[in-house]
């Protein structure tokens, strides 16, 4: 930001709209936390203040959200968001979550900081930088419109003729260059400050790559072996079925003609056989319905084959990106062979929704429960499916059941069409 041509570039600009954008936010801050303190304390005797304080405590969540947006005026470097999802659905899960996170005691801080000292702070400095040029650049002007002739500076300089008034003005356009440098340099000191108290330590995003690190391996493994998968299925299925119907072929030739229509069914018999077996091996990888249809069909389509009854009821406003609708598909895929096998379920409900920009699948059963992702080979791939494109899965499976799977996957929507899928499929 120190360069020469400071003066005539966006920064100053920049910096001031930071400083000045954040007063609201700093006075509205300041009168909230008031109020709840002070409404806390007062009722904390009947315990009636209790969550009014708790609330107070959480105030610098949305503060630090708005603070983050606004830094984008004087540093270039988008900051992450340093919170984690919740493991788990549900207030008190999100509660424990937040207050066991040292980014949360950090934005409140920061938001005390706003409150107390750095937005009147704000508005000294740029009061100060930026009052004192405008006065002298506008002294002619308000020397005219002034009944007397006469017009006072700051409270300290009488101006009292126009010539005077004049001479003022190439003061303030000098005084304009260390007016911005201050501007400027006070804006970055306080964009440095917030980006050190609102943005993911590099202990925490260290934690983050470490856990994509050992996903991604898990995943590499994962996709080895259902390459071997393909392999081993194509050999010993479509393969021998394409080799007997070469052998049956090649027989029919030699054949009487009175044996060749039983080798013909024979050979169409095998065909169909293989063609059933290349479309189930197709399907595992990636159902063309899918593609073609969307999740919402795909999923119909899972529910249509499961030995279980599904109620099915997936409703999104538009198509989501093919890696979120391909995690998706696979969640439901998983769950209900999962339920089929161990559960002992005798109903399964399936929904999907679009919640703010994430797309939220959940798979429920009335079955026994007591499922583990920890030793679940099954689950802990969809896992690793699902961390590489930034979601989460949760699995809640008491004892006795009901068994709830739930999976949040981040998503842009697109243009393509609507589509649902309210259903029961038994």
């Amino acid at each position: 930001m120190y360069r020469r041509d400071l003066v005539v570039s966006a920064w100053p600009w920049r910096a001031a709209a930071y400083l000045l954008s954040g007063l609201p936010v700093g006075v509205v801050v300041l009168a909230v936390l008031v109020t709840l303190i002070a409404l806390g304390m007062v009722s904390a005797v009947a315990l009636v203040g209790v969550p009014l304080l708790v609330a107070a405590t959480l105030v610098g969540l949305p503060v630090g959200a708005v603070e983050r947006r606004r830094l984008w005026l004087v540093n270039a470097e988008p900051i992450a968001d340093p919170h984690q999802v919740p493991e788990r659905p549900g207030l008190r899960a999100w509660l424990r979550q937040r207050y066991r996170e040292p980014a949360t005691w950090r934005e409140l801080g920061y938001t005390v900081l706003l409150a107390a000292l750095l937005w009147p702070l704000d508005l000294l400095v740029v009061g100060c930088a930026l009052g004192v040029p405008g006065a002298l650049l506008t002294a002619p002007a308000a020397q005219a419109l002034g009944g007397d002739g006469e017009v006072k500076l700051l409270k300290a300089v009488l101006l009292t003729s126009p010539a005077a008034a004049w001479a003022a003005v190439p003061i303030g356009v000098v005084l304009l260059v260390p007016a911005a440098y201050l501007v400027t340099g006070y804006g970055a000191a306080r964009g440095v400050l917030a980006r050190a108290l609102l943005a993911p330590r590099d202990n925490e995003l260290v934690r983050r790559v470490q856990d994509l690190t050992r996903s991604r391996a898990r995943l590499v493994d994962a996709f080895d072996a259902e390459r071997r998968r393909i392999e081993r299925d194509l050999h010993d299925g479509a393969q021998q079925r394409l080799v007997a119907l070469g052998i049956t072929l090649g027989l029919a030739r030699l054949a009487t003609p009175a044996e060749v229509p039983a080798l013909v069914q024979r050979a169409h018999d095998q065909a169909n056989l293989a063609l059933a077996e290349l479309r189930d091996l197709i399907r595992d990888i990636h159902p063309r319905i899918l593609a073609d249809r969307g999740l919402p069909a795909a999923v119909a389509e899972l529910a249509d084959r499961s030995p279980i009854p599904v109620d099915v009821d997936v409703a999104l406003p538009a198509r989501a990106p093919s890696a979120v609708e391909t995690a998706a598909y696979f969640v439901v895929c998983e769950a209900l062979a999962n339920a089929a096998k161990h559960s002992g379920a005798t109903r399964i409900q399936v929904s999907g929704r679009m919640q703010a920009d994430r797309l939220v699948v959940e798979v429920a059963d009335d079955g026994c429960g007591g499922a583990d992702a920890a030793r679940g080979s099954g689950l802990t791939g969809l896992a690793d499916r699902i961390a590489v494109v930034a979601g989460r899965l949760t699995l809640t499976s008491p004892l006795g059941g009901p068994t709830l799977l739930r999976v949040e996957l981040p998503c842009h929507r697109t243009s393509r069409s609507e589509s649902s899928s309210p259903r029961t499929v038994s």
